[in-house]
């Protein structure tokens, strides 16, 4: 799972090679099960699209171990993606009428008559159970125990440049526990390669900016530099503060007091406590209170070298800053998964739930569509119905690569932004003005041109494409009912005749060219560990500072829930002054700001490097007027927070 962090290094998101991973079902029932013969019923999704005839390289041997993961259905999936819907429309009677975990877990969690039947099956059929938790049932064994249990064969099959286990025809279950089993995962191991280290590395190498900057805005104009579409250019912000970011999306007097949001991503920062109470003294953000900021993690942590642990550092800090900056108030609870794979992101994320650690949590981390499988998209949108009915919303960073084009060759959509239980926040480009005004947002997508080697012009301008905002249509979830009549057609009908689901629903801050301040302890030349600072950009901000504004709109409204934001969301769209209608032109003219890095991204020893980066170029993305898949509906306005306001 990468996480949708674009440093100013590149201004490219950071990523970490993983195993496919969920995708997203429809606002509606989970996986359904098909029964192939009166004595087995299908778990569909559990056989890659990639494990085909040609690829098959043979049987795997039946020694060969597997660890798996069943996933439980629970007594009611229908009537739990009912309930989550219905209690998460302003138009429903149930609208807000949440119940708690005990209550939800009862209605809609599996029996210990469910687990126990699934339980003994698998133990009959040879293999070792290693866990039992409210959503799954953990077993390993080797492959002729799992090949007898899930009623398939398990064969090695290429893929790409290497080889592996995967089954040769979908997994399946006795006829007996139809209804009580909702999918399988592990039986393939692409690429589950895993190296176990439970210590975790020390902090990143140094990186700082060069500059010269801009404080706000505008505030420091290239005049040495050459001109770009038509004129000087300012140098790229420093990096935005809680206060400005407060002022543009309409913060006012709320703070998120008394509100719970919860964090999410792998491993954990051995230095957060200090990084973000040094960053909000030295930026006057509110003191961190006695137990406002708590952690809750995994007792080891693995595959730290495939998944770069430490890059995962830098990832935490700025989602910790950027939530306190913006809602100082807020109760902050960070929840690190063992590893950047799916099995641990999901556990992180069903702790939330099941132990209700928050009501807002914000996710800034992703994987292409391309990659999902149907079976863990499954045991995702469980776990977000689960916290749908219980008042809890899930939001998700839509990516940093566009359209996904020049990162993947083709275009597509990231996950789980795409399910149809999440918010997916989109990014801008955020053009903050003397006083802490708004002046404008573009959608974010930038092109770079380097300075040519006389310094009279830029290479090749506007340059090439480098990062930009996640967004566009899925090709596998059907479109929800929330944004019928506000996306276009010519969005959700783009690879269905009957729609599909459209990436982002709400956008804010992500262009790191105007990115946010963040300080972390990093590792310098000489092997010292120091706190510093540098400006940080991504849909990885994005999400923060979403979930910090709705943390403030639950306050406005009492205290009580959003829960499952977009239908109220999406209620909202065309009201005057609740969302920023984020266009790419907004000042009628081409928008760009120049940039002097160090080449070594520390000092000067190895060099500057000058360009200018075009903001509102995401690649085959436009943000336009009115809903679009740059920025959905926009960006929090003024009115945007006073809109929950209880009347």
């Amino acid at each position: 799972m990468r996480s949708n962090r674009a440093t100013v290094r590149a201004g490219v998101s950071m990523a970490a090679t993983l195993p496919m991973i969920a995708g997203a079902l429809a606002l509606g029932i989970p996986a359904a099960h098909a029964a192939d013969s009166p004595a087995r019923d299908v778990l569909k999704g559990t056989k890659p699209l990639w494990a085909t005839a040609k690829a098959d390289k043979g049987a795997t041997p039946d020694g060969a171990r597997v660890k798996a993961r069943v996933y439980l259905a629970g007594q009611d999936p229908a009537g739990l993606a009912a309930y989550a819907k219905a209690v998460s429309d302003p138009g429903s009677p149930l609208y807000g009428k949440y119940l708690s975990g005990k209550k939800a877990q009862a209605r809609f969690g599996a029996t210990r008559a469910q687990v126990a039947a699934v339980t003994s099956w698998l133990k009959s059929a040879g293999l070792t159970v290693t866990a039992v938790t409210p959503h799954y049932v953990a077993v390993s064994g080797d492959v002729a125990a799992a090949e007898k249990a899930f009623g398939t064969q398990l064969h090695d099959f290429a893929k790409g440049s290497k080889t592996y286990r995967a089954p040769a025809r979908t997994a399946s279950v006795p006829a007996a526990l139809k209804g009580a089993v909702l999918t399988v995962t592990g039986l393939d191991n692409a690429p589950h390669k895993a190296n176990h280290d439970d210590q975790l590395p020390p902090p990143d190498a140094v990186f700082k900016n060069s500059g010269p900057f801009s404080s706000y805005y505008g505030s420091n104009t290239a005049t040495t530099l050459p001109d770009a579409y038509g004129q000087k250019v300012p140098y790229a912000i420093k990096g935005y503060t809680g206060k400005q970011l407060r002022a543009a999306y309409g913060a006012g007097t709320y703070t998120g007091k008394n509100v719970r949001i919860a964090i999410t991503d792998a491993y954990a920062s051995p230095t957060i406590a200090y990084d973000a109470g040094t960053y909000a003294k030295k930026h006057g953000d509110a003191a961190w209170r006695t137990g406002q900021l708590h952690q809750v993690l995994p007792k080891n942590y693995t595959k730290t070298k495939e998944c770069g642990a430490a890059g995962w550092y830098g990832e935490e800090t700025l989602d910790v800053e950027a939530v306190h900056a913006v809602a100082p108030g807020a109760d902050v609870t960070y929840v690190g998964a063992a590893s950047c794979y799916d099995d641990d992101l999901l556990d992180s994320l069903s702790k939330i739930v099941d132990n209700h650690l928050a009501d807002i949590v914000s996710n800034s981390w992703g994987d292409i569509e391309a990659n999902q499988t149907p079976d863990l998209a499954a045991a995702y949108d469980q776990v977000f119905q689960l916290g749908a009915v219980q008042g809890i919303g899930f939001y998700f960073s839509s990516g940093d690569n566009g359209d996904e084009v020049a990162n993947t060759g083709t275009k597509q959509v990231d996950t789980p932004a795409n399910s149809a239980w999440v918010t997916a926040v989109g990014g801008t480009s955020l053009a903050v003005g003397k006083g802490d005004s708004y002046l404008w947002e573009t959608g974010w997508g930038t092109e770079k041109a380097s300075l040519s080697a006389d310094g009279k012009s830029w290479t090749n301008f506007p340059g090439t494409f480098t990062s930009g905002a996640g967004g566009g249509t899925s090709k596998t979830v059907p479109q929800p009912y929330y944004q019928k009549g506000v996306v276009p057609d010519s969005l959700a009908k783009a690879n269905s005749a009957d729609g599909n689901r459209v990436v982002p629903d709400i956008a804010a801050i992500a262009d790191p060219n105007t990115g946010l301040l963040v300080g972390q302890t990093q590792t310098f030349p000489d092997g010292t560990e120091q706190y510093s600072e540098y400006r940080i950009g991504g849909t990885s901000l994005a999400a923060p500072v979403i979930a910090a504004v709705q943390a403030l709109a639950q306050e406005a409204r009492g205290g009580k829930a959003l829960g499952f934001a977009n239908p109220a969301i999406y209620a909202k769209y065309g009201k005057k002054g609740v969302f920023h209608d984020v266009t790419d032109s907004p000042t009628g003219s081409g928008l760009a700001v120049a940039r002097i890095d160090f080449v070594n991204g520390l000092d000067a020893s190895g060099g500057l490097a000058t360009s200018v980066r075009s903001l509102g170029k995401d690649s085959s993305l436009s943000a336009v007027k009115g809903y679009d898949d740059v920025t959905g509906v926009g960006s929090p306005a003024n009115g945007y927070v006073q809109s929950f306001r209880r009347r």
